[in-house]
């Protein structure tokens, strides 16, 4: 799964170009955020399985003209006007490669559906879905493999996930999860998910805290954390919390790539590397 973050220079700005007409889209008189989202999604779907098709619409070299044209023969009647015209306008511009191309308008897909769920005040119940699905993933390494094996058709993937997650959890997140099962490569679905976490909370201009706790942590406590937190890392952090009585007392956390061990377990063993 790709983001603007690990696109090449070209393709971060012909996202960043796409990204404007897509607020414009969705600012609109009677725009359907999910709709557009889930139409463009469906595209993502088509180009990753298409190659010939997905080289016609990402070759740089070409006529964008061309490019919008093809688009328009090919969607025109099955998308609304409004992911039309964000479509011709993301083929018309120059990306890197074809694939990033695909993965950008992943991303236009992605951020149409957050913007859905923003506007309906669901934002964080989505972020607290995607977190409990991806804990349930990378918990069950069987269900991993299942979910991230190439060789698998994408819709028995997508069945799985519907068998496992509808109506447990919001059409939005049900349709970000399928997306990342269909696409996810390398790193497996556990990884994509906890990525597309970390995404919507930076949606809210958050960063994301994984606290795993010997002890179900009180709502007070739970702010308390987050405003030490706060204070520290000098911006607002997400908590998202798992129960571990493994730890034997204290907390782990883990914001980013830094981990802050204040558990029994994490004290005896570095006591026991200064022991050694």
């Amino acid at each position: 799964m790709t983001t603007a973050t690990t696109l090449h220079a070209a393709s971060r700005e012909a996202l960043a170009t796409a990204e404007s007409t897509l607020d414009e889209v969705l600012g609109g008189a009677g725009a359907d955020p999910a709709a557009i989202g889930t139409e463009l999604l469906s595209v993502v779907t088509l180009l990753s399985g298409e190659i010939g098709l997905r080289r016609a619409l990402g070759d740089g070299s070409s006529d964008p003209d061309a490019r919008e044209r093809l688009v328009t023969s090919l969607f025109d009647g099955k998308v609304s006007a409004s992911a039309l015209r964000v479509l011709k306008r993301a083929v018309a511009l120059r990306w890197s490669s074809p694939r990033e191309l695909v993965d950008g308008l992943e991303a236009l897909g992605r951020s149409a559906l957050l913007t859905s769920a923003e506007k309906a005040g669901n934002l964080d119940m989505v972020e607290d879905e995607l977190f409990r699905i991806a804990r349930i993933v990378v918990g069950e390494p069987e269900l991993d493999q299942a979910l991230s094996d190439q060789a698998a058709p994408a819709e028995a993937k997508r069945k799985l996930v519907r068998n496992l997650f509808a109506g447990k959890v919001g059409d939005v997140t049900l349709a970000l999860v399928e997306q990342v099962v269909t696409r996810q490569v390398g790193r497996g679905v556990g990884f994509g998910l906890d990525r597309l976490v970390k995404l919507t909370a930076e949606r809210r201009q958050r960063s994301v805290a994984y606290v795993t706790s010997a002890n179900a942590l009180s709502q007070p406590q739970q702010e308390q954390l987050a405003e030490k937190l706060h204070g520290i890392y000098g911006r607002p952090i997400a908590l998202h919390v798992e129960i571990d009585p493994r730890l034997g007392g204290g907390l782990v956390v883990r914001v980013g790539d830094e981990v802050i061990d204040g558990s029994a377990a994490g004290r005896i063993a570095a006591l026991r590397r200064q022991l050694a």
